[in-house]
C-alpha cells in the first residue's frame, strides 16, 4: 500500500499508487506521489514517466474521512497543499508523463491526469468532478485541460463524468483500450517517448510547458482559495457529510 515506483524497461520509470480501497489518498500520499513523481522525472536514466494505479480506480481524490475526523483546519488544509504539490509535480516532472487510468478518475485524479503530458485509458474509464457534491472546490483549471469551456462548464456544475471514449474524441484521450491492456498501452508509449535523446526530451518538456497559456500551478492556487472560503463559511462540512444529496436553498 502506498507510492511505489519500478522501471519495467530502459528510459522508462512507473509511478504506481494503491490506497485501498478506492485510491482516495490521505494527506501523506499526495505528498508521497509528489516525491516519487519528482524523483523519478530527476533521474538522469528516465526519459519518460508512466502514473498509474492498482484496485478499483485510478484516484478518487481526497481522503474525507480523514478530513471529517479532523477537528480543526489541519487536514483540510494539508489537503489541499497536498493536492497542489501533486498536481505541480505531474506537470514539472522533467520529462513527459503518461496517465495510465482504469475506472473511475474523479477530483484529485482530474487534476493528475490533467496536467499529464499524455493519457491512456482503459474501456471502463470514467472522468468527472464531484467537488460541489463533496463541500470543495477545485481542479477546473485541469477538466478544462481535457474538455471545451462549456463542457467543462457543465460537468463542474452538475459532477457528471463522462467516458474515455468521449474524451478520445476531444483528443484528449490518446488511446482506449481494453482494461487487461492498458498498461502495456501505456507503456508502449512511454517506450516510443524513452527512445528519444534524452536531453531533447527534457527541453522539449520545458519549452512546451513554457509556452502553455495557462499558469496551471497559480490558476489551481486561486480556485483554491474558494475552498477556502467554502470551509470557513460551514458550507463545505454541511455539503460534505451528506455528499451533496440535502439540497437546501440559499437564502443569503
Amino acid at each position: 500500500m502506498g507510492v511505489s515506483t519500478s522501471a519495467p524497461d530502459e528510459g522508462v520509470a512507473v509511478v504506481t499508487v494503491d490506497f485501498p480501497p478506492v485510491n482516495a489518498l490521505p494527506v501523506r500520499g499526495w505528498y508521497d506521489l509528489a516525491a516519487a513523481v519528482r524523483a523519478a522525472g530527476a533521474d538522469p536514466k528516465v526519459r519518460c514517466v508512466v502514473l498509474t494505479a492498482e484496485g478499483r480506480g485510478f484516484n478518487a481524490g481526497v481522503d474525507i474521512k480523514e478530513i471529517q475526523r479532523a477537528t480543526g483546519p489541519e487536514a483540510i488544509l494539508g489537503a489541499n497543499q497536498g493536492c497542489a504539490e501533486a498536481f505541480a509535480a505531474v506537470y514539472e516532472c522533467e520529462v513527459p508523463l503518461v496517465a495510465a487510468v482504469h475506472g473511475f478518475c474523479l477530483g484529485g485524479g482530474i487534476g493528475l491526469v490533467g496536467n499529464a503530458d499524455a493519457i491512456v485509458a482503459s474501456e471502463d474509464a470514467t472522468f468527472g468532478l464531484p467537488e460541489l457534491d463533496r463541500g470543495a472546490l477545485g481542479a477546473a483549471t485541469h477538466l478544462a485541460r481535457l474538455v471545451p469551456q462549456h463542457l467543462m462548464r457543465t460537468l463542474y456544475y452538475t459532477s457528471r463524468t463522462v467516458t474515455a471514449e468521449e474524451l478520445h474524441r476531444h483528443g484528449s484521450v490518446w488511446r482506449v483500450v481494453p482494461r487487461e491492456g492498458l498498461r502495456e498501452a501505456a507503456l508502449e508509449l512511454a517506450r516510443e517517448i524513452a527512445a528519444k535523446d534524452g536531453r531533447l526530451v527534457r527541453l522539449a518538456k520545458a519549452a512546451i510547458n513554457g509556452i502553455d497559456p495557462v499558469d496551471v500551478r497559480r490558476s489551481y492556487r486561486f480556485e483554491q482559495g474558494f475552498t477556502f472560503e467554502a470551509n470557513l463559511s460551514g458550507v463545505a462540512d454541511r455539503v460534505r457529510d451528506t455528499f451533496g444529496t440535502e439540497k437546501r436553498e440559499d437564502k443569503s
